[in-house]
This record gives C-alpha cells, structure tokens and sequence, in this order.
C-alpha cells in the first residue's frame, strides 16, 4: 500500500512539474514565464493524443520536386499534425508562400527549420553565401562570428524560419573527414567551443533557435553518415577530451537544440551496431541524465543511409523516441511512427508522462520564438533581402579577419609597385582575383612560366573547386611540379584558395610567402586581393592540425600601417562568456 502511495505521489509530483525549455529570450521575466507555461498548459490541454505525437515530427519540403511531392506534406501535415517542417532546396518566395499557407492550416504553430550553417544560400542559391565553419575558425574576434550569426538569423526571419540546425561543434582531427571538414571550426577543442558559442548567440539573441551538432562527435570519421553508418571507435578518455569537450561545455550555456549523430560508438553504446540516434546509453543515459541537457534533442535526418538502410521508417521513428529524443528530424514514416509510438504506451514501454515531457518542451520552445503570435511573411523582394550590399560587406570582411599567413621570409607582403606575375593553378574559377590585383598584374598560364624574368614576384594561386563544402581539397601533381619549378628561380608568395589541409603534402620550404584564405569565390578573392595589396590587416590563425610543421594556432601578424609582420602561435583557451 505505501509503495502504491509513493508511486502515485512520485508520478503526480512529475506531472505537476513545469517543463523547462533550454532556451529563452534575455531577460525573461517570472512574470513572461508563467505566462509562457499557461499558454503550453492550455495548448497541450487543446490537443489530442494523435495531435500530441504529431508534435513529434519534423518532415522535409522540397518544393523544387513537383507539385507531387508538396501535396504529399500538405496530406502529412493535414492528417498527422505534425510539428514542423525543414525547408530544402528552391526559390525564397516559394517557400515562403508555402509556409504561410501551411503556419494558416496548422492548430500548433508550426517549427521551420533549415541547414543555414553558411547561411540560407546552403539551401536557397539566390541568397548570399556566408563563410564555411573551418573559415570562421582561422578568425581571432569571435564577435564577427556572433555578427555573421545575426545576419543569418535576419534572413531566417525575412522566411518565416525559425530554427537553423547549426552550428557543428565536431572537432575535426580527421583530415579525410568525407562529410564534416570544412562545416567544423578546426581541429582545437577550445576554438570550436568559443566559435560555436558566438554563432549561438547571434541567433539565439535574435530570436532564432540554434542546435550543436553532431552528439556525441562526428569529426574523426571517414564514412559518410548519409550514405552508412560511420564508426567512432576512441575509448571513453579520448571522447571526453576531444569528441563530447564541446557538448558538454556547451550544454549549460542556453542553447536550445542537440542533433544526435547516425554514428555507432562502442565506448558509450555496448550494443554492437546501434547508432546513437537510437541509443538510450547515449542520449537517455548520457546527454540527458549524466549531462543533464534540458533543452530540445532531434535526431539526425532520418533519410540518411546510416538508419534509412538498417531500419524500416516507423520503426525508426519509434526507436529513436524510445532513446530519448523528443523530435524525429526528416521522417520518412510518420503516420507508421505515430502507431508504434502509442503501441510503446500501451504496452508500458514509454509512459505518457514522457510524451508530455517531449510535447511542453516542443511547445514552450515555439512560445519563446514568438510562434503564438506567426505573422505571414512577403515574399515580395525576397531575392533581394538575402543577398545585398549588407551581405556582401560582411562576408567580405569576415573573410580578410580569417586570412591566415603562415609566412612570409622575404617580407613581399604588401605588394611592391614592381611587375607582378600571377600563376593561376587548379581547377577553379580565378578571374575575379586577377581582377582585383590590379592592372601592373601579368597573367601567365602554367605552359608561359618560363617567360617569367628571373627572381620576379610570382603569385601562385591554388584555386580549388568550392561549389560545395565536400570538394576534394588535394593538390594535384602537376600543380605540385609547376610550384616546385616556379621556387628555382622566382619569389614565390602562395594562395590557397581552399581548405588548409591542401598544404598537407606541399613542399613550402623554398616558398618564401604562404596565405591560406580557406575558400574560393568572388568575396574570399576579393578580400585576399585587398590584403595582398595592403589594404587590410591579416591576423587569421590556422585552425586545424594540417601535418608536423603546420600546426594549429599557427600565423602572422600583418600591420600594413605599420608595414611590419609579427609570427606566432595562439592557443586556443575556453571562453568565460
């Protein structure tokens, strides 16, 4: 008798607690949150249990597939209520349409989200691209990461988006990284943590949740989680200090999402094979209990071939649920997931009580981004609003605080008023570059290198293909060659305009000047023409591991007020924000 007593007062106590969201506006009020949990209170009371596992789900709009393919979401979101949406791939003001169109039909306003990492121009090629991850990282004020993050959480709002699965907190120690690389801050723990923490709080400030991803650390692999399940076998000590050292500082500084990674990791999940989006060891027992992380957990995409190829959709659903998720990112099962679901519940597999706890976290975090009050969006000018003069003197401007000169022996930084030859090399578009260096620049292909007076200054230029942050970032051999020939007799200053990682296996000995500028488009060869040329201060710091004698943290400093260089190393130390 007195246990059933203890167990009925234990589960009246949980159901009576308020459920506390992870993220909220600055300077909420006692007064803001209780009104806040009475609107939650009310809402959750409104809906049905159908209604409550709907708020479960967030399923992908593609609107660039066909109008089949958006009538299949408007027949999901019509017959399973669920809980939001993330926007693919097609035009601003299409989706914007769609959005008002499906916030108007929903009883629950709806969570949008989006892979905004670099900006909406990840998913919407009319908006202006921000730099990748491992760019921001090179980049010592992390206050311009927080500015870059502002502007992104702009755009967001201008679509009626209002969470941006980002940033990536997965320390990249692995150079062949197929799918992290350069979405990563760098290779240094602490660089990642203060990186990440900035591009937090430039949405979160502004209204627009984040999520750290990818729980439990997705930077040493070498298998693509979208196409199998990658496998992360460093022992518990080892994944303390570098894999979880970013979640776990991280968790208690406000912000609102955690994405479980499709990854099977031994030391934490004994279960061989099971990833952690479907593990209880990890999400349940680690994040959750031993962590004790309160806000909003989603899966990875489910779509991905890591879980997509092993489970059946529902099942998925479910499973992951059951781990400890509160929401299933990118279901391919809803209606399947939902039946599972109150199957569990029925059995006394999952209680109610969780739902419930899953549920007010969901709704209590849409109250906090104003969704109780969703005002349709214009999609007049919307091309424009994304990408505009405002972008582009951002962008550009975070690209030269990234530039990172590793040296530059015969001092030829700035440019002297001598000719200048400029050797264009790799595959990539450089015009843009040659244009912004100037007139007294002379152009040579790499057939006309021996043209080159003697003990010129020559500009080697490695352009890698940047169309997409997966691009192979190797140096071919014959551009290896041409750069060995050009050091016999010229002073060679060398651009890498791609990943650090190009210098892997680059002899750079006989190479007196050396800038990576970590990307190739228009506004990074803009910024690197403007620095080459004085114009601009460099101070950026190279933020991955690249081999024994390019180390992270490693740079100069170059004042063109002063006209003086300065070498160091910085080491990256925790924030206190």
């Amino acid at each position: 008798m007195k246990k059933t007593v203890f167990i009925s007062l234990f589960i009246f106590i949980f159901l009576s607690l308020k459920i506390s969201a992870q993220y909220q506006p600055k300077n909420t009020s006692q007064e803001d949150l209780k009104k806040a949990n009475q609107w939650v209170d009310k809402t959750y009371k409104n809906l049905s249990q159908e209604e409550k596992l709907g708020q479960l789900f967030i399923v992908a709009l593609y609107t660039n597939k066909g109008e089949t393919e958006i009538s299949n979401v408007r027949n999901i979101l019509t017959n399973e209520k669920i809980g939001g949406l993330i926007l693919m791939q097609d035009d601003a003001a299409r989706e914007i349409n769609l959005v008002n169109e499906f916030q108007q039909k929903s009883k629950v306003p709806l969570m949008i989200g989006m892979d905004a990492e670099w900006g909406l121009f990840q998913r919407i090629a009319i908006a202006h691209k921000f730099p990748w991850a491992m760019t921001l990282g090179a980049i010592q004020d992390k206050k311009l990461i927080e500015q870059m993050s502002a502007k992104i959480a702009e755009d967001c709002h201008r679509m009626g988006i209002n969470w941006d699965f980002a940033p990536v907190v997965d320390v990249n120690t692995n150079p062949n990284n197929p799918i992290i690389g350069n979405r990563s801050f760098g290779s240094e723990v602490n660089n990642v943590i203060n990186s990440a923490l900035s591009y937090s709080n430039g949405l979160q400030n502004n209204n627009i949740l984040a999520a750290i991803k990818h729980f439990p650390g997705h930077g040493d692999t070498s298998t693509d989680s979208h196409l199998d399940l990658p496998v992360v076998s460093h022992n518990l000590e080892r994944l303390n200090n570098i894999e979880l050292a970013p979640f776990k500082t991280l968790i208690d500084k406000g912000i609102g999402g955690v994405m479980v990674a499709h990854l099977y990791v031994p030391a934490l999940e004994p279960a061989k094979g099971i990833p952690a989006s479907v593990s209880k060891n990890i999400i349940t027992g680690l994040l959750k209990n031993k962590l004790g992380y309160k806000g909003l957990i989603i899966t990875d995409a489910l779509n991905m071939g890591a879980v997509a190829n092993k489970y059946k959709p529902g099942e998925l659903d479910a499973m992951a649920f059951k781990a400890g998720n509160d929401i299933m990112l990118f279901s391919q099962g809803v209606a399947e997931g939902k039946k599972l679901i109150q199957k569990a519940i029925d059995n006394g597999e999952i209680s109610q009580a969780r739902v419930e706890e899953s549920v007010k976290k969901i709704l209590l975090t849409k109250y906090f981004l104003g969704l109780d009050k969703y005002t349709p969006k214009n999609p007049e000018n919307i091309n424009s609003d994304l990408n505009n003069d405002s972008h582009k003197t951002l962008v550009q401007n975070l690209y030269s605080n990234a530039l990172t000169l590793l040296k530059d022996d015969k001092k030829l930084l700035p440019l002297k008023e001598n000719p200048i030859y400029y050797v264009p090399l790799e595959e990539a578009p450089y015009q843009t570059f040659a244009n912004e260096l100037g007139s007294n620049v002379i152009i040579k292909k790499a057939g006309e290198i021996n043209t080159i007076p003697a003990n010129s200054t020559v500009i080697a230029g490695f352009h890698k293909d940047n169309s997409t942050a997966y691009k192979p970032y190797k140096i071919s051999d014959t551009s290896k060659k041409i750069l060995t020939d050009l050091t016999k007799n010229q002073n060679i200053i060398l651009t890498i305009f791609g990943s650090a990682y190009a210098l892997k296996d680059i002899d750079i000995s006989k190479v007196s000047t050396v800038l990576v500028s970590y990307e190739n488009n228009d506004d990074s060869m803009t910024a690197t023409a403007n620095a080459l040329k004085g114009k601009t201060k460099i101070w950026g710091r190279l933020p991955v591991l690249v081999n024994d004698k390019l180390k992270a943290g490693m740079g100069m400093d170059l004042d063109p007020k002063t006209n003086s260089a300065s070498a160091s190393s910085t080491t990256f130390t925790t924030s206190k924000q």
